[in-house]
């Protein structure tokens, strides 16, 4: 019995890698922005897969504010909320929903829209070319390996685009930076300014290069915005704007 569990793990996760050795969309990281992209993403027809590198959902949900266990939300972002099945109460000008059921939700919906995601894996480089410049693909590696300082090559994932949504330090993007020949300088983002940062985010989140885009707290890395703490309304208005902007641009 013990061969045949060992089986019906190795072949039927080495026939999903094959799969997804080509997709339409890599989201790097399973964070708030990046479960919302997938979403819509997949919802769009794309073929969508997110990888993360720890072994858990929801970025910077899961610890609340300072370990209280609730995120607040701007109504701006309500329909959203609304379509992932988020329960959320008013408070004043703001929407306060649980941090385990926002971050389960999403997730939940990402896969049911039919997203994948796969747990355990990093991103370490990018495939780019250079007729047309712009990112084919990624470099990926166990995260265990990572963590354990080994040296072991990386195997390549192909795809028409790639979205960063590892939050706070871009770092797809950083590695794109240093490695290809863009215009783009990552100097990580500012000090609090929770008005200013939900507003720039959305409004600077997209296309970095053909075939990268930035979402979320990635945006504030690339283009030095203030962060915000424990709201999540330019999240999630970002994931979905990012998703719009791809599915327009691989389907023209």
């Amino acid at each position: 019995m013990e061969a045949e569990i060992t089986k019906a793990i190795v072949e039927t996760a080495s026939e999903e890698w094959v799969e997804y050795a080509e997709s339409d969309v890599i989201v790097v990281g399973a964070g708030p922005s990046g479960l919302t992209a997938a979403k819509y993403l997949a919802e769009s027809g794309l073929k969508t897969l997110v990888l993360e590198r720890r072994l858990s959902f929801g970025g910077g949900i899961g610890g609340g504010g300072m370990l209280f266990h609730k995120v607040v939300i701007e109504r701006e972002a309500k329909d959203i909320l609304d379509d992932f099945g988020i329960r959320y109460v008013e408070h004043r000008n703001f929407l306060v929903a649980d941090s385990a059921e926002f971050m389960a939700k999403l997730a939940t919906k990402a896969i049911d829209a039919g997203a994948k995601i796969i747990h355990g894996v990093s991103v370490e480089d990018v495939i780019f070319r250079d007729d047309p410049l712009g990112v084919r693909g990624v470099c990926i590696q166990w995260s265990a390996v990572e963590i354990s300082g080994l040296h072991v090559d990386p195997l390549f994932l192909r795809s028409r685009a790639v979205v960063d949504a590892t939050g706070h330090d871009a770092e797809v993007i950083s590695v794109a930076a240093r490695k290809m020949p863009l215009d783009i300088t990552v100097t990580g983002e500012r000090s609090a300014y929770s008005e200013v940062a939900e507003k720039e985010i959305v409004e600077k989140t997209g296309k970095v290069v053909k075939g990268l885009y930035a979402a979320g707290m990635a945006v504030a890395a690339v283009h030095n915005l203030p962060r915000m703490g424990p709201i999540f309304g330019g999240m999630l208005l970002s994931g979905k704007k990012v998703a719009e902007i791809i599915a327009e641009n691989l389907k023209a």
